[in-house]
């Protein structure tokens, strides 16, 4: 019989991968909702140490995979590994980030196990009276939302991006049991071979990690409308983001952009700069703690998520908004 809510678990050169620790807060919630546990799945080289991290952050179980094949992430041994784990251990659900790992990954493991993968959720949540996993997931360029159910198939699976399911704090007294799970691995399963891994360095700051965006969206007028918001964000200590209009467009690179098809963010402070609040975009950012937007149009859909609402033209209160905020720093630093 089918039980408890399993979570892959990311790593890279050995360090847990955040999108993990979010999926083990949302699992927390569908097992209590079943009354069952949550599992986490961690594959790697000498990464048994971090198993308490995922305990303290939901996981009443850990089952580890070590093996110096597991080391950096190849399709065949990970498929291998988690396809035994869930055919041995017939989890209830089992969810995936959809990183560029989970959406190499749980697709196989879908096909071999036979069973169905709802991609890109938005939502998870079970089914008081069937107790299936209800999976909402954007449908038709994100102008709909789709509800997945798989009735006749377990486990019942999922991916979801990064950022959009919330973490559970560092609980330091929670305690769980760590399993060391054995696959036998063949040189056989090793299809590929690592020639090299070359890492870009990269200098600026994840949107998703930020704790003020400002983002700039089609009323901007063009990739120079952003020359104000960056100077706007050097004041806040803030980030850069913007909608897809803007990215589309070329005005800005594909990392900064918000919305179901960008990235799920979820700063204390999100000024939605020209931005007209289509549902794809508001998907995106709705979850800020303090959203400010300022737009010409009275009637933009983005005032209906707005905390505060500016009707104006941003050439006039952005600048308005730099001297209100280098005024009170003249203040502070005159104390």
């Amino acid at each position: 019989m089918s039980k408890d809510v399993f979570v892959f678990i990311e790593q890279r050169d050995n360090k847990l991968e955040k999108v993990g620790i979010e999926l083990l807060g949302k699992a927390r919630e569908l097992a209590d909702d079943l009354g069952q546990d949550v599992v986490g799945v961690l594959l790697g080289e000498k990464v048994k140490d971090h198993a308490d991290v995922l305990i303290r952050h939901g996981a009443d179980k850990v089952i580890v995979v070590e093996d110096p094949m597991l080391k950096e992430y190849v399709t065949e041994p990970y498929a291998k590994a988690i396809t035994k784990i869930i055919k041995d251990k017939e989890p209830e659900i089992v969810i995936y980030g959809a990183s560029s790992i989970g959406r190499d990954l749980a697709p196989r493991l879908a096909a071999r196990i036979h069973t169905g993968l709802t991609a890109d959720c938005t939502k998870l949540e079970i089914d008081p009276e069937s107790k299936n996993l209800m999976m909402t997931r954007p449908a038709f360029g994100g102008n709909l939302m789709a509800t997945i159910v798989c009735e006749d198939f377990r486990p019942q699976m999922a991916t979801v991006r990064p950022g959009v399911m919330q973490a559970l704090d560092n609980d330091t007294s929670r305690k769980g049991e760590v399993e060391e799970f054995k696959v036998d691995f063949e040189d056989a399963d090793m299809n590929v071979k690592i020639l090299d891994i070359a890492k870009e360095e990269s200098h600026k700051k994840d949107i998703t990690e930020a704790k003020i965006l400002v983002s700039g969206g089609r009323g901007i007028g063009g990739p120079e409308g952003f020359k104000p918001l960056q100077e706007l964000a050097d004041k806040l200590e803030a980030e850069i983001s913007a909608s897809r209009a803007s990215v589309d467009s070329g005005w800005i690179t594909k990392d900064h952009q918000v919305g179901q098809t960008g990235k799920t963010v979820r700063p204390e402070l999100y000024f939605a700069m020209g931005i007209s609040g289509a549902i794809q975009h508001v998907a995106g950012m709705e979850d800020s703690d303090l959203i400010i937007a300022v737009n010409k149009d009275p009637e933009a859909a983005i005032f209906e998520v707005a905390d505060l609402g500016v009707v104006g033209d941003i050439n006039a209160v952005v600048p308005k908004l730099i001297e209100a905020i280098e005024r009170e720093q003249r203040i502070k630093a005159e104390i």
